[in-house]
């Protein structure tokens, strides 16, 4: 009696330490949304390291040569390291807990901060582009073009880090703005690279490429604010991929006992994707037979698609559609 005492003891220890540990792992995990707004704030503080290094060695050389080509190429770096500030500044008010007003949390302000990259990238190419045609207008002597031409290889790399960066951040994430920030940074690297192909123009006695290279990469740059603006403001008025929809209904076929699904609405907050569908079920069905099938459906739902943060189910009956057809 007392073995089969001491094993009994053993095994509800066994137990409560099993209990203990699996509580102790749910309490330690973290919440997505944290975990990514940490992963952004990484790759802003890494991209514009980068950068800022970039630019100073640039501005150096802007001193040095007198290059006013350069000189453009250093202010659209500045300008792509700036762009990390509203991203910032929207990725840490994304850590706040919602509130009786702001009951959807703060994952908007990402939003917004993509309209200000679109406008700062938008700015980025007017400049360029102003600054090529006056240098068209009125052509400039370069000096220590081989500097120049290091210098312009050194923002091209500067920038395509950044642009790596971000954009496997962004990805990673769900953040429009994030991977517009990354498409600025690419092209910018461009604009760089133009920079180096301008001074070994000046260099073969063919001034007048630089200019035509750098409203060359305005222009480029301007389709990147096309596409940039497209996304971020696709994101403000709540659109999302179509695909993401009918996934979402899809996800009905391979669930027992729904008759229909009658409404499918998806929408980013942030880069959270939030989600909401109405199922039909028989009516004959008790109220939890009813919350099974609608589990079953949001689990089969979240595995259709996995960038759904929240989905809420509504469960509705077979009598509606009844009186419909009456």
């Amino acid at each position: 009696m007392d073995q089969a005492a001491e094993q009994a003891h053993h095994r509800h220890a066994e137990q409560d330490h099993a209990e203990d540990a699996r509580h102790a792992h749910v309490h330690g995990v973290a919440d997505p949304a944290y975990l990514s707004t940490i992963d952004g704030l990484r790759a802003l503080k890494y991209s514009l390291a980068v950068l800022g290094i970039a630019a100073g060695l640039q501005l150096a050389v802007v001193w040095l040569s007198g290059s006013v080509a350069l000189l453009a190429d250093t202010i659209h770096n500045a300008a792509d390291a700036c762009t990390a500030i509203p991203l910032g500044i929207a990725f840490v008010l994304m850590r706040r807990k919602p509130t009786a007003r702001f009951t959807y949390g703060y994952g908007r302000v990402e939003d917004l901060a993509g309209v200000a990259i679109v406008l700062i990238i938008l700015l980025s190419a007017l400049g360029a582009g102003y600054e090529a045609v006056r240098r068209l207008i009125n052509p400039q002597p370069i000096a220590a073009l081989g500097a120049v031409a290091i210098a312009g290889i050194i923002g091209f790399v500067a920038n395509e880090t950044a642009a790596v960066i971000r954009l496997r951040a962004g990805r990673a994430i769900h953040s429009a703005a994030l991977v517009a920030d990354g498409y600025h940074a690419r092209a910018d690297g461009i604009a760089s690279l133009a920079v180096t192909a301008g001074a070994i123009a000046v260099k073969l006695g063919f001034p007048i490429a630089d200019p035509i290279i750098g409203l060359a990469i305005a222009i480029a740059i301007l389709g990147i604010v096309w596409e940039s603006g497209s996304a971020v403001f696709t994101r403000l008025l709540d659109g999302v991929e179509p695909n993401l929809v009918a996934e979402m209904r899809h996800a009905a076929e391979h669930v027992a006992g729904i008759s229909e699904v009658r409404g499918t609405r998806a929408r980013w907050i942030g880069h959270r994707l939030h989600g909401e569908a109405d199922i039909a079920v028989d009516a004959a069905l008790s109220v939890g037979q009813g919350l099974e099938i609608a589990e079953r459906f949001r689990l089969e739902v979240m595995r259709h698609v996995p960038a759904l943060a929240v989905l809420r189910v509504g469960i509705e009956d077979n009598r509606r559609e009844r009186r419909d057809r009456d």
